[in-house]
């Protein structure tokens, strides 16, 4: 039964990064004048996007670039290609950004980008057309040093390539550093594919000792089956997890004795959706959240767990590897049942903290080894984990609000430092 309540529970990602926000404003005393700086985007660039179709015809397109706060260094953050973007949405991600690369202390500011359309009924061709003109468009204000783009939801290191090259060709020299999660033959980094997933590992092993719980043996369910979801489930299984169901857009599947990642890679590559793995049981996608299950991995899209859904989940972990996926309801409840959550801007920081080395290389045109990057990986995420969990310890909250105290203290005190212009 879904209450009055969860009808009227504010879904607005931009809305609801504020309130989270200004939760940890609350605890840190924010004067009222930083409030609004750090709460306001810097920059909101909406560009019309004409496209040449494969039948002849133009098509028009509407994106995005948004830069959230430059406080600590040029701003960071995916592009995403999707039909229910909007500029709300870019602007909710730009600042999480802001506050993940904060609490992970590295020395970018957050920034989005996206553009509404359906990736998956476009050619290859469309797409990079599509790019091109996107990246042409929003040119003037990303660079290696104002702003370095990075793929996000139905984008990759092909669209990175297309964006490198385009900026590439505009200012007359080759810029690696202008996006980052590029093919390693383009100044991409090694590692960065799984980066995300892998983050998101070294978290949960951290949270994992902090509750008592056992990885090994440890049944995991992931809603969200794209690069980030995928990965993760084979990362927990090799650490000896059970993954008892996964979801994708179209289906979620379900399995006591544990899915097979590798056949359900295969099976979805084939078919195009989980929905249907031999040995399994098909579900709807959004009934994954409520599997009996000891670790929840929402990996989709905003707003996976609400207060219409919450009073479902079993699991006494969750991590975040989407961005944005539980509302401030829900992370009430969740926080008063003993869950352990750990909250997409620590979570899923494993991405940018290796696009952040990745253009380290390409600043310096020295790469570093897979073995080197995720040593480094490990050391930030774990640093970052303890920072979160004394934190909140100290504060008496949770383990959000606990990283949002670190970032946002992080922000305001070099916003302090700086002054502001003129």
């Amino acid at each position: 039964m879904v209450t009055r309540k969860a009808l009227e529970e504010e879904l607005n990602p931009f809305q609801i990064a504020r309130q989270q926000f200004n939760r940890a404003a609350d605890y840190l005393n924010l004067d009222d004048s930083t409030r609004q700086v750090l709460s306001s985007p810097k920059r909101q660039l909406i560009v019309s996007i004409p496209v040449k179709m494969d039948g002849g015809d133009v098509q028009v397109f509407e994106g995005y670039r948004v830069q959230h706060n430059i406080a600590r260094g040029p701003c960071k953050g995916g592009i995403r290609y999707h039909p229910n973007v909007t500029l709300d949405e870019v602007k909710a991600l730009a600042s999480w950004m802001t506050w993940k690369c904060a609490t992970v202390d590295i020395p970018y500011g957050g920034g989005k980008g996206g553009v509404i359309c359906n990736p998956k009924v476009l050619s290859q061709g469309e797409l990079e057309r599509l790019t091109r003109r996107y990246a042409f468009e929003i040119a003037p204000i990303i660079g290696p040093d104002r702003d370095i783009p990075a793929p996000d939801v139905y984008t990759d290191e092909q669209t990175m390539a297309w964006i490198m090259d385009t900026i590439s060709m505009i200012r007359g020299h080759t810029e690696l550093g202008v996006v980052t999660g590029k093919p390693i033959s383009l100044g991409g980094s090694q590692g960065r594919a799984e980066a995300t997933a892998r983050g998101c590992l070294y978290a949960l092993r951290e949270a994992c000792k902090v509750t008592g719980m056992d990885l090994n043996g440890a049944r995991v369910a992931v809603h969200g089956f794209g690069n980030a979801g995928a990965n993760i489930a084979r990362l927990v299984k090799a650490d000896g997890a059970r993954v008892v169901a996964a979801a994708d857009s179209k289906a979620g599947i379900h399995s006591k004795d544990g899915i097979d990642i590798q056949a359900a890679l295969n099976h979805k590559k084939e078919t195009g959706s989980l929905a249907g793995l031999p040995g399994t049981t098909t579900m709807a996608p959004e009934d994954v959240i409520g599997v009996d299950c000891d670790i929840l991995l929402p990996s989709a899209l905003e707003n996976a767990i609400t207060l219409a859904n919450v009073g479902t989940v079993k699991a006494k972990i969750i991590g975040e590897l989407a961005n944005g996926p539980t509302t401030p309801g829900a992370d009430e409840v969740l926080a008063n049942e003993g869950v352990m959550l750990l909250p997409d801007i620590l979570a899923n920081a494993g991405g940018v903290t290796v696009s952040y080395y990745e253009w380290v290389q390409d600043q310096n045109s020295f790469f570093w080894s897979e073995n080197q990057i995720n040593e480094a990986l490990e050391q930030t995420m774990r640093r970052a984990f303890n920072s979160v969990h004394a934190t909140a310890q100290r504060y008496q909250t949770d383990m959000r609000t606990g990283a949002y105290i670190l970032a946002v203290d992080r922000v305001a005190e070099a916003t302090r430092m700086r002054g502001i212009f003129p």
